[in-house]
């Protein structure tokens, strides 16, 4: 049995669990049951998927007996079910968490008639978005993910958070309408949607049609990856939401935008033309986000700007079109997503052990609360790129590609991404001295919760379990780093190739505009 023949229950499952919750909406138990069941289901099939795919394969699955390029096509192979794995993984525990909230608070902060549902829809667009083999299916699960994020967002009504959601509500609908017109635009110039058809087609157009369809795209993806200067929304926007919301925002959304990034840059533009301007916005990205992380006293503006800084990383891994650069780039979003994730959920505990997530504000967490202050200092080590985690081996397979690359602005790159992981661990440690280490007494304004511990009440088993879940999955990341690489240089090398990706949805009688000579792969010189 083919197992791609049931990728579309990775989307399907969580919509007609979306639906299921909603019809269960007086019965909150059963709702959660629900919930947490049905995004068990789907990440047992994405494991699945990822098996399948383990050693370099790809296949597609057709809906509605639709060849390509008239249907909707899915296509799964090593970098789209890596991401569905380690999204839905993100997605459940941010979920449990959410959850174990929602009982402790009565379910004011995340009304599970409206939370439920309305995450499961966020899940099936996410997944709808790894899956999808055209650009019309895309922007359709970018428009999923967005609408109930949207919903998520503005839960519990309070004035900041409308706010932000108005400003977040704007940007979304200027990315997805510009995401829009370069979709009408490739349709009209080639008459084809279908990524792997539209990477014979668009190669057939003049170099100015190209040029202005590729900057089209990047500059929508650019939006909703948060790259800089269209980054400008998102410390504003993710800190107003709940706890758990705010996670899995941090975590998936970002990524997503990435993803699409990354898949449009090998598949359909392959070449340097851009490699320039990225590696420069790469730069930016990274070195104007963590300056920003530094000038922050909240934790969570803080963890938002360092969100943004280290897509950068992600980036210059694309921007060196290498196999070598591809892979530690789809290792480190692997890494990212589930170790911002982590530290926002744990930011939510210390809000409710300490009342605040100001530093100003917060001392002695250490002391009142010993494993908070352990699962906050694995994920943050951890994104500091602090030896042997995962986010040090992944900044030094980018490091070791910009070397490789050897040009200028790869060299300055790798300065950069040394000074912005220093400066990332610097903002880190002036978190940990400030908000756990010092006495409750030295804070500027300390919470009356710090200076009588004993009101404190006792952290929820379900969040702290749920984040202590993650914190482990972060830490697996690192002890099966080995076999993880694997399966990114392998999806690195297979979508700089093509050929496989476009041999599975349109067949084998077609032939791939070539790349380059196959030594020319393997060395990383990819393009």
């Amino acid at each position: 049995m083919n197992l791609a023949n049931l990728s579309p229950l990775a989307v399907l499952l969580p919509i007609l669990g979306a639906a299921l919750a909603f019809l269960l909406i007086r019965h909150h138990t059963a709702q959660r049951v629900v919930s947490i069941g049905i995004l068990s289901a789907t990440l047992l099939l994405e494991c699945l998927l990822l098996i399948s795919v383990w050693d370099g394969g790809t296949t597609s699955v057709t809906l509605g007996g639709w060849l390509p390029p008239w249907g909707v096509v899915l296509v799964v192979d090593q970098f789209s079910s890596l991401m569905l794995v380690v999204s839905t993984v993100v997605s459940l525990a941010v979920l449990i968490y959410a959850t174990g909230q929602g009982m402790a608070d009565g379910d004011q902060e995340a009304p599970v008639s409206i939370f439920h549902p309305t995450y499961l829809i966020l899940v099936a667009g996410v997944s709808n978005a790894f899956l999808t083999g055209d650009l019309f299916n895309l922007y359709v699960g970018f428009e999923i993910l967005l609408t109930a994020s949207y919903v998520l967002m503005t839960l519990g009504g309070t004035g900041p958070r409308i706010r932000a959601g108005v400003t977040y509500v704007v940007v979304s609908v200027v990315s997805s309408v510009l995401f829009l017109i370069a979709i009408a635009m490739i349709y009209g110039a080639t008459g084809t949607i279908t990524m792997a058809d539209l990477a014979i087609k668009l190669a057939e157009l003049d170099q100015g049609t190209q040029n202005l369809l590729h900057v089209m795209l990047l500059v929508a993806f650019g939006i909703k990856a948060a790259v800089f200067p269209l980054s400008f929304w998102l410390p504003d926007s993710y800190p107003t939401a709940p706890a758990p919301v705010t996670a899995v925002f941090a975590g998936l959304l970002t990524k997503v935008g990435v993803y699409a990034m990354v898949r449009t840059e090998t598949l359909l533009f392959p070449g340097d033309t851009l490699n320039v301007p990225l590696m420069v916005v790469a730069l930016l990205t990274m070195v104007v986000g963590i300056l920003g992380a530094l000038a922050q006293s909240d934790i969570k503006r803080l963890l938002s700007f360092t969100l943004v800084s280290h897509i950068g990383y992600m980036v210059f891994g694309l921007a060196m079109s290498s196999v070598a650069g591809l892979g530690a780039a789809v290792f480190y979003v692997a890494h990212h997503i589930t170790v911002q994730t982590s530290l926002f959920l744990v930011t939510g505990l210390i809000e409710r052990r300490g009342g605040s997530s100001s530093i100003d504000r917060l001392g002695g967490l250490a002391k009142l609360s010993p494993l908070l202050a352990l699962l906050f200092f694995i994920p943050a080590m951890n994104l500091a790129g602090i030896p042997p985690f995962s986010g040090f081996l992944g900044k030094l397979g980018l490091l070791q590609a910009g070397v490789e690359l050897g040009t200028p602005l790869a060299i300055t790159l790798v300065v950069g991404g040394v000074v912005t992981s220093l400066l990332t661990l610097l903002a880190i440690a002036r978190v940990w001295n400030r908000a756990f280490w010092r006495k409750p007494e030295d804070a500027e304004y300390p919470d009356p919760a710090l200076l009588n511990p004993g009101n404190v009440g006792v952290l929820p088993r379900t969040m702290v379990g749920s984040t202590a879940g993650l914190v482990v999955f972060g830490v697996a990341l690192t002890v099966f780093a080995g076999p993880l690489f694997h399966v990114a240089d392998g999806s690195a090398g297979i979508m700089l190739d093509r050929s496989a990706y476009i041999h599975s949805v349109l067949g084998d009688s077609v032939e791939v505009p070539p790349l380059g000579p196959p030594e020319e792969l393997q060395t990383g010189d990819a393009k």
